[in-house]
């Protein structure tokens, strides 16, 4: 038997490390434009004060809060149909941990933390698609 402990894959090992923040002011239209221009399904919301979550902006928080509801998206903020606060994971956090939590918390994504800052993203599917863990 092989001692797989000096092997283990971390959240830090995988994560995209290109994290694209907007304040929770910006409007639904300006998340939307940076989300093209960056090329990204997903914005952190920055935090407004120390002791404040952070908040995450994906696609699906357009279709319901602005497409669905009928609202103009220039009259939108993206703290209103934000996610917050996050699941967060830790950087030294064990992958195999990392997809239970993902997983079973039902959500796609969740940024990566170390010392209190956002280091990177980590999606289930980028843990298939981007890495060569198998």
């Amino acid at each position: 038997m092989t001692n797989e402990s000096s092997s283990i894959v971390r959240a830090r090992d995988v994560m995209h490390k290109g994290v694209v923040s907007i304040d929770g002011m910006a409007t639904a239209r300006e998340a939307a434009a940076k989300m093209r221009l960056e090329k990204v399904s997903c914005l952190l919301v920055e935090k407004r004060h120390a002791d404040d979550a952070w908040g995450m902006l994906v696609v699906q928080d357009f279709i319901k809060g602005v497409i669905i509801a009928g609202r103009s998206p220039s009259e939108v903020n993206v703290y209103e149909i934000m996610t917050k606060p996050v699941i967060t994971v830790p950087a030294d956090m064990d992958i195999r941990y990392v997809a239970r939590l993902i997983y079973r918390a039902g959500i796609r994504r969740a940024p990566v933390e170390q010392g209190g800052e956002i280091i990177g993203m980590i999606s289930l599917s980028s843990l298939i698609l981007d890495n060569e863990l198998f």
